[in-house]
This record gives C-alpha cells, sequence and structure tokens, in this order.
C-alpha cells in the first residue's frame, strides 16, 4: 500500500488523484458533470450522478495504480446541500449548489428580525445564501411533507462529503467533519457541535443532521462492494480547508488563496476561533489528533467561472487556456472594467443583489480588453480579500500561496503580485486541495508520520514579485472599487 487516494469532488468535476509518500500526484482520474440552472440565479447538481462520476473516477485510479490505497481521504465542494431519504438512499431534489441564491430572501428575513446577529456570533459567518443552512431550510420547506419526515428521523442532510461517506460505506455512515460543519450555519464555532439556538432560528430538526467527526482520523471503511476489499477513510475536509493544509500552512498568519471556480483565501489564525470586524468568516481549517486550527476566509464567488463564461456564454475564446495569450496582446484594459457579480458579491462586500458589470467601453475596446479585464478582475477580488485579513490580523499578509487550475496563468499570478503588493508563491504541485485530503488521511493512518513531513512535500516552483509602483496600484484599486459600487443592488425588487 504505497499510496494515498483523495476523492476531490468538485463544483463541475470530480477527480481522484493517487499521491505517493513524497506527495506526488502519480494518477489522476476526471470526470465531468452536468450543471442544472433551473432559473436564474439558481445552481443544482444530480447527487447520483455526483456519486456516480466520483465512484468511477475513483475505480479508475485504483485499477491504474494495480493495488488498494492504504487509506482514502475525502475533500469537497462545501455547501452545496443533498437531502436523501435515509432508507431508500435516493435524494429527494437535486442537490442545491454553493452558488445558487434563492435563499436571499430567507437571509433578508433573518436579518429584517435581528436574528442574524446570533447566529454571526455563535458561527463565524456572515449570514449568506451561500451557505447550506438556508438552503436545508428551504428544501424543508418546499418538498411535501419533508419537515415531518425529518424531525422523525427518516431523512439525512449533509453536504457532499456526508453524500459521498454515506454511498462508500453502503449507509453504515452518517458523517461530516467538522471543516464541512463549519460551513452550515448551524455549528457552533466555538463548541465544535451543532448549535440548538441556531437550529430553532432556521427551524432545522436535529435529526437531520449527521455526527460530527475530525478531519483525521479513521471513521471507517469502504463497502467491499466498491473496491473488492474494505479500504479505511481517514479523511475529510471542505475543499478550502484541505487546500489550506495540503499548502503547509501550519503556522498563524500564513494564506493561500486557491483559483478554482471561485477564488477562496484562508489564513491560518492558530488554535481559537476567530471573528473577524471586516467582513471576512471565522472558519474551522482542520481537526488533528490534539489540534484544532481556524482561519479566517475571504470568498470570490466568479474567478474561473468567470472565465468560462467568456468562453461558453460570450464565445470570446475557445479554450479557457486562450484568455493568458489574449489578455497579454494588449498592455492594459483601456479604463474598461468587469464586476463578475453574477451570483452576488462575496467578501467583503456581501451583496447578494448585486449582479454582473461591464462598464468604461468604448469603440476602441475590444476582445483583448474584455480577457484583460476579466483577468484583473480575479486579482483585483482577491486583493480586496487581502486587504480585509491584513486588518483583522492586525498586520499585513507578507506573501501568497497560490493553487488551482488558474495558478497556471503567469499573465494572471504576475496581476495578483502587482495588485496585491505582495510576492506570489506558485509551487510546484498545484493539487494541493486533494492533496490536503490525502495529507489528512495520511496523518491519521501514519502513512506520513508528522506535519514536517508534509510541509517538507511542500516545494516552490516561482515566485511573483510586485512591480507596480504604490501610487499606480493605490489609484488602480479605488478605481476598482467605484466599478464594484455600480454593481450593487441591481437585483433588488
Amino acid at each position: 500500500m504505497t499510496y494515498i487516494l483523495a476523492i476531490d469532488q468538485g463544483t463541475t468535476s470530480s477527480r481522484a488523484i493517487a499521491f505517493n509518500r513524497e506527495g506526488e500526484a502519480v494518477v489522476t482520474a476526471q470526470r465531468e458533470f452536468t450543471q442544472h440552472f433551473p432559473q436564474p440565479g439558481w445552481v443544482e447538481h444530480d447527487a447520483n450522478e455526483i456519486w456516480a462520476t466520483q465512484l468511477a473516477v475513483a475505480r479508475e485510479a485504483v485499477a491504474r495504480m494495480g493495488s488498494l490505497p492504504a487509506a482514502i481521504g475525502i475533500t469537497n465542494q462545501r455547501e452545496t446541500t443533498v437531502l436523501w431519504d435515509r432508507a431508500s438512499g435516493e435524494p429527494l431534489s437535486r442537490a442545491i449548489v454553493w452558488q445558487d441564491r434563492r435563499t436571499v430572501a430567507i437571509c433578508d428575513a433573518l436579518r429584517e428580525s435581528g436574528e442574524h446577529r446570533a447566529i454571526e456570533q455563535a458561527t463565524g459567518l456572515v449570514l449568506d445564501a451561500y451557505f447550506s443552512g438556508t438552503k436545508l431550510a428551504w428544501l424543508l420547506d418546499q418538498i411535501p411533507g419533508a419537515r415531518a419526515r425529518a424531525e422523525a428521523g427518516e431523512l439525512a442532510f449533509g453536504t457532499v462529503d456526508s453524500w459521498l461517506v454515506w454511498k462508500l460505506t453502503g449507509g453504515r455512515l452518517h458523517v461530516t467533519d467538522a471543516s464541512n460543519a463549519s460551513r452550515t450555519l448551524l455549528m457552533n464555532l466555538s463548541s465544535v457541535e451543532w448549535d440548538p439556538t441556531l437550529l430553532a432560528s432556521l427551524r432545522i430538526p436535529a435529526a437531520v443532521l449527521p455526527r460530527i467527526v475530525p478531519s483525521a482520523g479513521v471513521i471507517g471503511e469502504t463497502d467491499s462492494h466498491w473496491f473488492g476489499q474494505p479500504i479505511p477513510i481517514a479523511g475529510m475536509a471542505g475543499d478550502q480547508q484541505a487546500a489550506t493544509f495540503g499548502q503547509a500552512c501550519f503556522e498563524p498568519g500564513q494564506a493561500k488563496n486557491t483559483y478554482g471556480t471561485g477564488c477562496f483565501m484562508l489564513m491560518n489564525t492558530g488554535h481559537a476561533p476567530s471573528f473577524s470586524t471586516n467582513r471576512l468568516i471565522g472558519t474551522l481549517g482542520w481537526q488533528i489528533p490534539a489540534n484544532t486550527t481556524w482561519c479566517l476566509e475571504g470568498s470570490v464567488f466568479m474567478a474561473g467561472a468567470t472565465v468560462q463564461w467568456l468562453r461558453d456564454g460570450l464565445g470570446l475564446i475557445e479554450r479557457a487556456a486562450d484568455i493568458e495569450p489574449l489578455a497579454a496582446s494588449v498592455t492594459d484594459t483601456g479604463d474598461l472594467w468587469l464586476v463578475p457579480a453574477f451570483t452576488g458579491l462575496g467578501a467583503p462586500d456581501w451583496d447578494g443583489h448585486a449582479r454582473g458589470v461591464m462598464i468604461g467601453m468604448t469603440r476602441g475596446t475590444t476582445r483583448a480588453h474584455v480577457a484583460r479585464a476579466a483577468l484583473e478582475s480575479i486579482a483585483l477580488q482577491s486583493a480586496d480579500l487581502i486587504t480585509a485579513m491584513g486588518r483583522d490580523a492586525g498586520k499585513p499578509i507578507t506573501e501568497l500561496r497560490v493553487d488551482g487550475g488558474a495558478t497556471q496563468n503567469s499573465l494572471l499570478m504576475q496581476m495578483q503580485a502587482d495588485i496585491a503588493g505582495i510576492p506570489v508563491l506558485r509551487p510546484t504541485m498545484t493539487e494541493t486541495t486533494a492533496f490536503g485530503a490525502a495529507a489528512l488521511a495520511g496523518l491519521a493512518t501514519g502513512f506520513w508520520p508528522g506535519l514536517d513531513t508534509l510541509a517538507a512535500c511542500w516545494k516552490l516552483d516561482r515566485r511573483f514579485e510586485p512591480q507596480w509602483s504604490d501610487s499606480h496600484r493605490t489609484a488602480h484599486r479605488a478605481r476598482w472599487r467605484e466599478a464594484v459600487d455600480r454593481s450593487r443592488g441591481w437585483a433588488r425588487d
């Protein structure tokens, strides 16, 4: 058993990656699955399709390795919400994806009643439709008989980690790890337990909830039907916490940014909960033996998804990789600004009614200017998070570790360094989300003996140094904030 298998269930694809003891990805299998957009602002997945694609790639990876892994680690898109029947194992509806905005009205009502203050103080989160608690409340309200069945213990709720463990174990385990639980609006960040007051605010029956388990530890085994023999399931973490762990951000003050469908920046804040005063969120990073780590997080909803929109929605590029040479063909955006608030604005603005804006167009605006403005929007949104995070920490972030598919775009990475004004460090292995899940499972099973061994797996590929003057950076970011202000409140009735 010379490898750990990471199950990396993302927003647009299911992947399985085998990691050896040096932390190298030796086999990767991947399948995309269907995105459903039944109404404006709604985003759904078929939970059975998620399971089918994830099982297929896991089996493919194991077959290509020729042996069973020492353990399985799971990482997942976090706030996506699944509700299923315990007896049949069938979902009651499509999963509601983290990007979905249908519960903005629920959040508005809680804010108007003043209940949001207690929710935010207990969870460390900002009350927003992004998180899974209001999605679950909506399902229980909208599906006939669901709330009564949930109260009777007939239904199970989970984020994607819970769903996968349920399926992998043949329905024997209904669990979630502490990092995923901290994203629900239902877990008390300090006690790391489901909070009865929070459940009452959203009318969630406790009987529907999974058991909270540590991020590293053997929680059970796969059903022998799936791989021929049982395999220990020994690590679980939400994708961004897993990426932070995989980036070896083990010391307070270390920060990483993941460039995926969205951008997610986390900073290790140590062994006590952190509560933001700059409209970021406090979240649990990971629980490993004798060690719980908390983080501050900022979320950008549209990053790689903005490039997908240029490709699929506008047809400006044929492949995502085409954006880099197209954007590099002009030296600036010509004062064109794209605010990709297609699903509202995340941190630090938190405006569920904001919508996308492209402003500053002239007769001289070209495809290249739009492409460059799209890349800049990713770096600008992330720079806003860096600023807010530094304020919360009481000292500026001095460097940023990066991962995710878009980090291969060197133009974007240089933009990030220029706009944020700090060095950007790209590691040789950018599959840090999957590696984080593998690392948690490997730590729990002794495959890797400790954090020092895991830290040694992190190796630098390239360091991007900022090249802009402070005055140019300040003016550029001020102009960006003007554009952001134009996007606010557009979807309000």
